[in-house]
């Protein structure tokens, strides 16, 4: 991978949004992102189609993650704004319907996944300590996530970096205890490369791997932010490249651990896996340890996707692809403030459905058609030159990029197709309303100058 140099860099000049994010932030932003709740149920999934060789289907999505993700570092590097994959399709097909759905499409992944975690924060995980309806507790729960969020990005990465450093403990935890276990005689470390009797390790493998690209996906959101990050040329690809190494290393290393403790007919059958895993080491670790750090983990993947929904909502408004309200910020802090309530409001009304797991899933097809969008991005732009340094990826990555995501779409099964299909008539008819709405707010104006 290169670097295009020409005139001296002008990253993030002119923007309404504060540059608040280094380098570090960014990196814990991303890992805190990846390393989400669902690592902790993980690896029963996981299990059921590889046995206990958890560490293939983990190292393959890792590496298709990185082929995604060298295009977003260029693209990112190249035109450092709010709204990523929106941007990036905006200005390589011109045509306005595509950038919308491209947006679209991650709007309803962060809004869905927020409320989806608000639930999650809601129900067995909190009730561990206290019993409160999940509901009217979700709603409560992205009230307090939205205030935070409108503090600022400052204080938002700062409380990301505690949230992270607990996440990331909790997984240490299983990875130690489990080490401990073997020094002690215990476990089985032949199970790390059985895969289930009479199953196809290739064809094994790449199944699990769409479980597990689904764990790497949060870098994404790191885009919506570019805006916001120092000298983002700089820091950008060092901090998505090393943020997507560390949770790989971690992934694996947990893979291990749970396959050496726990055989995989017992992980498989398991709601909580790594809760069994540190049970099974024998070393004395309080269940309610475990539900703490959940709860954490759950807490900030709620604020990074809605931080995340809150940067597309207002990089499209500055696009003219939402409407011009959308992308107003608060004067001293420098957020968007109108973005922010906008999403909320849309979390909040979906926690009243209650189950958001098909329309979750429906949402991650989605995000494969954002990456798509993104891969060809990457080629289309390349004859667009810009006066400041960026990253430049190897050219066959994104088209690999591209490859890998049509694989995964060939995975889905047809329900799901047919909400994704769905979910997009609701795009297109939302995108002609505001077009209409725009048109006439447009025509009033000038009724009003010619009077």
């Amino acid at each position: 991978m290169t670097s295009d140099t020409a005139a001296p860099p002008q990253d993030g000049t002119g923007s309404k949004l504060k540059q608040a994010i280094t380098g570090p932030l960014l990196y814990l932003f991303i890992l805190g992102d990846v390393l989400g709740a669902g690592i902790y149920a993980l690896m029963g999934t996981l299990s059921k189609d590889v046995g206990g060789a958890l560490w293939a289907p983990l190292l393959l999505a890792l590496v298709l993650a990185l082929l995604t993700a060298g295009s977003y570092a260029e693209l990112v590097t190249k035109y450092p704004k709010a709204g990523g994959a929106a941007v990036f399709a905006e200005r390589a097909y011109k045509v306005p319907i595509v950038s919308f759905l491209v947006g679209f499409c991650m709007l309803a992944a962060g809004v869905t996944s927020a409320a989806g975690l608000s639930l999650a924060f809601a129900g067995d995980y909190l009730g561990t300590f206290v019993d409160l309806p999940p509901i009217p507790t979700a709603i409560v729960f992205l009230a307090l996530v939205a205030c935070l969020n409108a503090r600022g990005i400052s204080d938002s990465l700062k409380s990301n970096v505690v949230m992270t450093i607990i996440e990331v403990s909790g997984l240490v935890i299983v990875v130690v205890v489990v080490a401990i276990m073997l020094g002690g005689g215990g476990g089985d470390v032949s199970r790390v490369g059985a895969f289930p009797a009479g199953a196809n390790p290739a064809l094994a493998t790449l199944s699990a791997a769409i479980v597990a690209y689904y764990s790497f996906v949060g870098f994404e959101t790191s885009a919506n932010v570019a805006e916001e990050v120092r000298e983002p040329r700089k820091v950008y690809p060092k901090a998505l490249f090393g943020a997507l190494a560390t949770a790989g290393v971690v992934y694996v290393l947990v893979g291990l651990a749970s396959a050496i403790a726990l055989p995989a007919s017992k992980l498989s059958g398991s709601s909580g896996p790594l809760l069994d895993v540190v049970a099974a080491s024998g070393v004395p670790v309080p269940d309610w340890v475990f539900s703490i750090i959940a709860l954490v983990a759950v807490a900030n993947g709620a604020l990074l996707t809605m931080i995340m929904a809150s940067r597309v909502t207002y990089g499209m408004a500055e696009q003219r692809l939402l409407p011009n309200t959308l992308s107003k910020v608060l004067p001293n802090r420098k957020t968007p403030w109108a973005a922010i309530i906008a999403t909320t409001v849309v979390a909040m009304l979906l926690t009243l459905i209650g189950d958001v797991g098909t329309l979750a899933e429906t949402v991650v097809l989605l995000l494969l058609f954002v990456f798509i969008s993104t891969n060809v991005a990457v080629l289309v732009l390349r004859k667009d030159h810009v006066d400041h340094d960026h990253f430049r990826v190897w050219t066959f990555v994104p088209v690999l990029g591209v490859a890998s995501c049509i694989l995964l779409l060939t995975q889905q099964s047809g329900q799901v197709w047919l909400y994704a299909a769905l979910l997009l008539v609701v795009g297109v008819v939302l995108y002609f309303v505001a077009r209409f709405t725009g048109r006439r707010a447009g025509r009033g104006h000038e009724a009003g100058v010619i009077r």
